[in-house]
């Protein structure tokens, strides 16, 4: 699963898993499988990092380590160890553990409410410095007046009679010579599924036990943020289906912001420039705006068009890196529509004289 040779050391091990678990942890990466990938995984490190698990996975394969309990595989890892300094882009969990939730285990308590994910767009400069952006969400939340029963003054509802708070009623039918019984199992119509009647709904949600909140929210920005990446907010997500639940959380994928400037590849920014001919034919030197302000290109002689001219380290920071990506030029030429009539005379000039025309001979050369 972590792609090491069998006889790979503790270091080769976690550097491997490092790398794994930051392309695919479901907090940044949201394709499809990337969760079921992220728990395999995390097993095989599990089973790798520790030397009698790895012995007995060496010798019996899978029966070796089959039966562990989620407390045994991650109870001895040292997280903190593994992401130090990492801005990782994922919660940790109340213990820590950045694997808590992902796994299976026996639920206490009422149900936790459903995720939410919103796309917030990023400008350059925010993903090149890091910090924080503000933005508004519009969501449900449980109604503070009724404590999300729905009943006045938040008294519990009330069992519905026709269901007896089953949410379903079944309807039995004879059929046939033998009065074979078919039963079919439906939706309450009183309830409609729901196991309980409102009678005497709260004034403020209208029995729906829920109101729309617009909240101001911020989000840390680790500089270099990879597009598509998500950021997890806990408790910003929707309310629990049961009152005493606690919300869900709120996943705020990062995309760039559209820049006049830039197109962003990566961490690596390309910018179009267009020149004049003379300037191609005779060289140039450009001012092109940066991150940070601006920077001198100096375009040679002869210059073709689509050339691309490189600023190395003039890019955006890679995520979780040291160093910049580039900043890349590409290099348009403007050939006039309208030519003054000196203009017109100079070309016809060059033309006359064999500019820009195959020389005769064996090798193929420009003439200007």
């Amino acid at each position: 699963m972590l792609g090491v040779a069998r006889n790979a050391d503790q270091k080769a091990i976690k550097d491997a898993f490092r790398d794994l678990a930051l392309k695919y942890h479901p907090d940044r990466n949201k394709e499809p499988g990337a969760e079921a990938r992220f728990k395999e995984i995390a097993e095989a490190y599990t089973v790798l990092s520790d030397p009698k698990k790895r012995s007995d996975y060496d010798s019996r394969g899978f029966a070796g380590v089959s039966g562990f309990s989620r407390d045994d595989l991650f109870g001895g890892i040292n997280f903190d160890d593994i992401f130090s300094g990492m801005n990782a882009g994922f919660g940790m969990g109340a213990s820590g553990n950045p694997f808590e939730g992902f796994f299976r285990r026996e639920r206490h308590g009422p149900s936790k409410g459903a995720d939410m994910e919103v796309v917030l767009s990023v400008p350059l400069e925010r993903i090149a410095r890091g910090g924080e952006e503000r933005f508004q969400l519009t969501r449900p939340i449980t109604c503070p007046a009724c404590h999300g029963t729905g009943e006045k003054d938040g008294a519990p509802p009330p069992r519905c009679r026709t269901c007896n708070g089953m949410g379903r009623v079944s309807r039995g039918q004879r059929q046939g010579a033998n009065h074979v019984v078919i039963e079919q199992i439906e939706v309450c119509p009183e309830c409609h599924g729901r196991g309980f009647v409102i009678e005497h709904p709260c004034p403020e949600c209208h029995g729906t036990g829920e109101k729309e909140q617009i909240e101001d929210l911020s989000v840390k920005i680790p500089f270099g943020i990879e597009d598509g990446m998500a950021l997890r907010i806990h408790g910003k997500g929707m309310p629990a289906p049961e009152p005493s639940g606690a919300p869900g959380d709120l996943f705020v994928v990062i995309h760039t912001q559209p820049d006049l400037r830039f197109e962003r590849s990566g961490a690596d920014l390309i910018r179009q420039e267009s020149i004049p001919l003379v300037d191609a034919v005779l060289g140039t030197t450009l001012t092109v705006p940066t991150l940070d302000g601006t920077a001198s290109v100096t375009v040679e002689p002869g210059t073709q068009p689509d050339s691309v001219l490189r600023l190395k380290g003039k890019g955006l920071p890679f995520y979780n890196g040291t160093h910049n990506g580039d900043l890349f030029v590409r290099i348009g030429i403007k050939v006039p529509e309208t030519l003054t009539g000196k203009e017109r005379d100079l070309y016809e000039q060059l033309r006359s004289s064999g500019g820009g025309k195959p020389a005769q001979g064996g090798n193929t050369q420009w003439i200007f």
